[in-house]
């Protein structure tokens, strides 16, 4: 008989920061994770530690195709996640709207906005098919408000809030999606705007203690909240 307690969680960015400490604290509390990142050293790092029947591919979730792929072999070995995190996601480097190139702005937007859409389009719609499932898509702070100089990254996670609503008022009962700002945690991306100032805030190992118990407690009910994890 299967346990329902067992959750099968998959997490996008999985190779570092929040990403990374997520997956190391579901798996540590007996949760099945399949991820994947951009970097494929770093993918297979993470496979030698974390072997079967955990899963983890080198895939650019900007890419649909890298995503479809990836997403049938998971669905296929595990089937439908119970929790979907949206969790991969690039910062622009500090500059005045104007002074960002073309192509850093473009980045920002296919990683943080198309990347999210991208696997949602492609683990939806077996977890509708099943009729159980939570999508987390990760915002910021700078999802509900703004700094200077990383007005890209404010646009796109402003997006993901907006987007997250839309989808919640579309998906069938009882899916849920949920936006949920992850707080301010030490990660690289904190470190490329804070510089050493982000060493006052939690690590990403220790935030995920009590990150993983409040993503585990998602449910219909959250359906379409603004949240904040503790």
């Amino acid at each position: 008989m299967s346990n329902p307690s067992h959750k099968m969680v998959v997490i996008t960015g999985a190779t570092r920061g929040l990403g990374r400490a997520l997956v190391d604290t579901f798996i540590a509390q007996g949760h099945t994770v399949a991820g994947c990142g951009r970097s494929t050293s770093h993918i297979a790092s993470l496979q030698e530690k974390h072997r079967e029947p955990h899963y983890f591919e080198t895939v650019d979730v900007a890419s649909d195709e890298d995503v479809r792929r990836w997403s049938a072999i998971v669905i296929e070995r595990h089937g439908p996640p119970d929790l979907l995190l949206n969790n991969a996601a690039i910062i622009n480097r500090n500059a005045p709207l104007w002074k960002v190139p073309p192509e850093e702005f473009s980045r920002v937007v296919d990683t943080n906005i198309k990347g999210v859409v991208n696997v949602i389009r492609h683990f939806l719609p077996g977890m509708a098919a099943r009729g159980t499932g939570v999508i987390v898509n990760w915002s910021s702070g700078w999802g509900r408000s703004t700094s200077a100089e990383v007005a890209p990254y404010c646009a796109t996670k402003w997006a993901i809030e907006g987007l997250t609503q839309a989808l919640s008022q579309e998906l069938p009962a009882p899916l849920a999606a949920i936006a949920v700002n992850p707080g301010v945690i030490n990660t690289e991306m904190l470190q490329s705007c804070f510089g050493s100032g982000a060493n006052s805030y939690p690590s990403p190992a220790r935030w995920a203690q009590t990150a993983v118990p409040f993503l585990l407690r998602l449910g219909p009910s959250d359906n379409g909240k603004p949240m904040t994890a503790p």
